[in-house]
Order: structure tokens, then C-alpha cells, then sequence
């Protein structure tokens, strides 16, 4: 590392990675923002309990799903939130409910494709197995594999001699993971996981589990001012927003309540019970204000002078490809977070949201950069334009600038995390 290379984004980083390794999956992410709350003074409330009016910080965890709120001193049932949307979930293979498979002697396990992976970044990477274990009785149990356990091997050249000139892969047929020899019935992950939990495997009646990359995110470059880690998107606005919710709750002159709200299932479409389209945050907000003493007057008046800032990780130009950026809108790595803006609304941004996120910078000393799709490309999408259609939140989109969005393996510059971070705890804590 340069010695010119500042300490504390370095690490910010570090600990980004440390947070990214402790959370292969979104019921792994939502336990560690649920462990560095807590150490920082929240508490856990439950669904189904009645809500108290006092001041502190709580959070609500459902599946791959939290969201966390600090209640200052002196809040009002109409004092407004400041929200940090984020996701927790990544494109990857995820195990189908017969997992075990096998061909020509290879013992393999059945997957389906989750979200808009780079399908060829997933072939020969030593891989992980994590999720969750559903019991009899209804509870769960999170289990990690903390070794290679899967490979998808690539065809050798040879057996394809135009490979380079465009690969193809079936997703049914290409994508099935070996993880051993023999046959299907020799197989039993969901045996060889139970024990690893220690569990009696006919207690395990249901799984969500998905694959990982076990390679250690690491800093790359001359100066090591570029860092490589799997899941960037969205684990990096989830760890930010978490640091940036902590410092915040430690301010003593709040005029918002700040939130952080880390859907799941952002990868396809956010229709579920734990995403962005579901009922969680508007539910989390409106009894906030009723545990206040608020109603339907007070609910209304507080949503109407909220705003979020949806941070989802977007494109840095691509040395390679830069005809496929718009000419005009290059955001660079290290160049600080971007504002991101689509006039048919794929992004939720307006020149109210710029401005408020704008100011937050300016409060940080963050730079920040703008994007926009080329006009000839189809512009990707997030959270931000559901949770201002759902809630009537004011909302701006912004995130990281990285390469290799969607690959099993993803870049940003090593500065970029610990500026989303200044940036959004100066939005938060305003």
C-alpha cells in the first residue's frame, strides 16, 4: 500500500471484507448487521410484540430482510425518517429441493440459476455451500461450509475448439456442480450439511441454500488501490449503511430517524415477503409512529417530509468497452459514490433527491459523480423507484461505481466504500 493511501478508508475496507467473508448469504448478512447493531446499543423487537415509545435503536429481522431504526430523544409521531434502502441478495446457483444428482461416475447437485448471474464467472471457482435449514418444528438453522466444496468444470478446449469465439452454456444442462464420485444416491447434502450443524438429518424438512466463492476478497494494484471481493453488489451499501446507521445513533442532535432497510430478493424483482415490493418497511414505519402515539394524520405527515437514498452498486467506465457508457457520464473508481438518473424512471432520482444527497456529500467532503445509462442500452434497475411508488417517499439512487457487476467475483476502487459511508452517515444523521 502507498504510504500516501489513507488509513482510515483502508480500513473501512478491511472490514468490508471481514463483514462480506461472515456473510455468504442474506440470512448470513442480516445475522452480522444484527451482531454489529447490538454491539452498537440496539435491540431485536419482534413482529408479532407490541412496540414501545422510548428512545434507542431496534431492528426487526425477517428471513434475508432487517430493517433497523433509531428513535432519538424528542421524537414526534410526525417527525420524518431518513432511510438507507439496500439489498442483501447476490445472482448465484441455489440448490433445487432433490439436490442430489450424478452422471458417468460424478456425483453432482441439482441447481437453478437465481437472478442475472455472469454464468461464465462461475466455472472453475472453488465454491461454497451456505444457507438455511428448516426444521420440524419450524425453526431454522443457518449452516456454512468454510471450505471448497463445489466446482462447475469448464469443457477442456479441445473438446470445443471454438470456444473463444462465443461460449455458450445451457443453464439446465452446463451449470450442475460435481462435488464428488458415484452415483446420485450416494450424494446426501442435506445429510452432509445437517451434520455440520449438528443436526439429525430427518430433522431437516426444507433448505434455501446457494453457492458461494470461497477466494478471499483482496486488494489488487500497484498502490492496492482497487479491491476485488464477491457479492460488492449489494453487501457494500448494506455494510455502509450499517456503519452509517451506527454512527448515527450516536449523534445527540437527530432531527430524523434514521433507517436502514436491507431487502432481499432484489436480484428478481423484490416480490416477496422480505422485499422492497412487500410490506415490511412501510409496516416497520407506520408502527414506529403509532408506538409514538401517531396516527393516520401523524403517519402520513412524517412519510410526506422522508426521503431514502437507495444505494445498489452501478457501473465504473470499462477500459475495454467504453462505447458502451454513455460519452458523457463516465464515473471513475475511487471518484466517490454516483447519483444515478433515468428519466423513465428505472431510477427514482429527481433534482430534489440530487440535491439532498448532494448536501450530504458536501457535509462528508465526499465527491460524487453522476451516471446514466447510454441511450442505446436497456437501464438495469433497483429498489429506488418501489419505494418511492410504494411509500410516496422522496428517493435518490446512488451506489458504488464497480466492474464486473454480476460476476461471482466483483471490483470497485478501495477508497469508494468508506466514501458511500461518510456520505450516507452525513444523510442519516442530518
Amino acid at each position: 500500500m502507498s504510504s500516501q493511501r489513507p488509513a482510515f478508508g483502508r480500513k473501512h475496507t478491511e472490514d468490508l471484507a471481514a463483514f462480506v467473508q461472515a456473510s455468504p448469504t442474506p440470512y448470513h448478512a442480516v445475522a452480522t448487521v444484527a451482531e454489529r447493531l447490538e454491539g452498537a446499543g440496539f435491540r431485536r423487537v419482534a413482529e408479532t410484540e407490541k412496540w414501545g415509545a422510548e428512545p434507542g435503536g431496534r431492528y426487526v429481522l425477517r428471513g434475508g430482510a432487517v430493517v433497523a431504526w433509531f428513535v432519538p430523544d424528542g421524537a414526534r409521531p410526525e417527525t420524518p425518517f431518513r432511510i438507507v434502502g439496500a439489498h442483501t441478495d447476490s445472482p448465484n446457483l441455489r440448490v433445487k429441493p432433490r439436490p442430489d444428482m450424478g452422471a458417468q461416475g460424478w456425483r453432482q447437485v441439482a441447481v437453478e440459476i437465481y437472478g442475472g448471474p455472469l454464468l461464465n464467472s462461475w466455472l472453475d471457482r472453488d465454491l461454497g455451500l451456505a444457507g438455511r435449514l428448516t426444521l420440524r418444528d419450524g425453526s431454522t438453522r443457518l449452516v456454512a461450509t468454510d471450505r471448497p466444496l463445489l466446482r462447475v468444470p469448464q469443457l477442456a478446449i479441445h473438446l470445443d475448439r471454438g470456444v473463444n469465439d462465443g461460449l455458450t452454456l445451457d443453464k439446465q444442462r452446463h451449470l450442475q456442480p460435481v462435488w464428488g464420485l458415484g452415483d446420485a444416491q450416494d450424494g446426501d447434502l442435506i445429510g452432509y450439511l445437517a451434520e455440520r450443524a449438528d443436526l439429525d438429518p430427518e430433522d431437516v424438512v426444507g433448505w434455501d441454500l446457494m453457492t458461494h466463492d470461497t477466494q478471499p476478497p483482496a486488494f489488487l494494484g500497484r498502490d492496492e488501490e482497487l479491491f476485488a471481493c464477491p457479492r460488492l453488489d449489494n453487501l457494500l451499501s448494506v455494510h455502509a449503511g450499517t456503519a452509517a446507521l451506527a454512527a448515527a445513533a450516536a449523534r445527540q442532535d437527530l432531527t430524523y430517524i434514521p433507517v436502514l432497510a436491507a431487502f432481499d430478493h432484489e436480484e428478481n424483482g423484490s416480490q416477496s415477503d422480505t422485499g422492497a415490493q412487500g410490506p415490511l418497511l412501510g409496516n416497520v414505519l407506520s408502527r414506529s409512529v403509532h408506538a409514538r402515539g401517531g396516527g393516520f394524520e401523524e403517519r402520513q405527515r412524517a412519510l410526506a417530509a422522508s426521503v431514502c437514498v437507495s444505494s445498489d452498486s452501478g457501473h465504473a467506465v470499462h477500459p475495454n468497452y467504453a462505447e458502451r457508457h454513455d460519452p458523457t457520464h463516465h464515473p471513475r473508481a475511487n471518484g466517490g459514490p454516483i447519483l444515478k438518473t433515468n428519466v423513465n424512471q428505472r431510477y427514482a432520482t429527481d433534482g430534489t433527491g440530487r440535491g439532498v444527497f448532494a448536501a450530504a456529500c458536501d457535509t462528508a467532503g465526499v465527491p460524487y459523480q453522476h451516471f446514466v445509462s447510454n441511450n442505446s442500452m436497456p437501464c438495469g434497475t433497483t429498489i429506488g423507484p418501489i419505494t418511492s411508488a410504494r411509500h410516496g417517499i422522496t428517493t435518490v439512487d446512488v451506489g458504488v461505481p464497480i466492474l464486473s457487476m454480476h460476476s461471482a467475483r466483483e471490483m470497485s476502487g478501495a477508497d469508494d466504500p468508506h466514501l458511500l459511508a461518510g456520505a450516507l452517515t452525513a444523510f442519516l444523521a442530518a
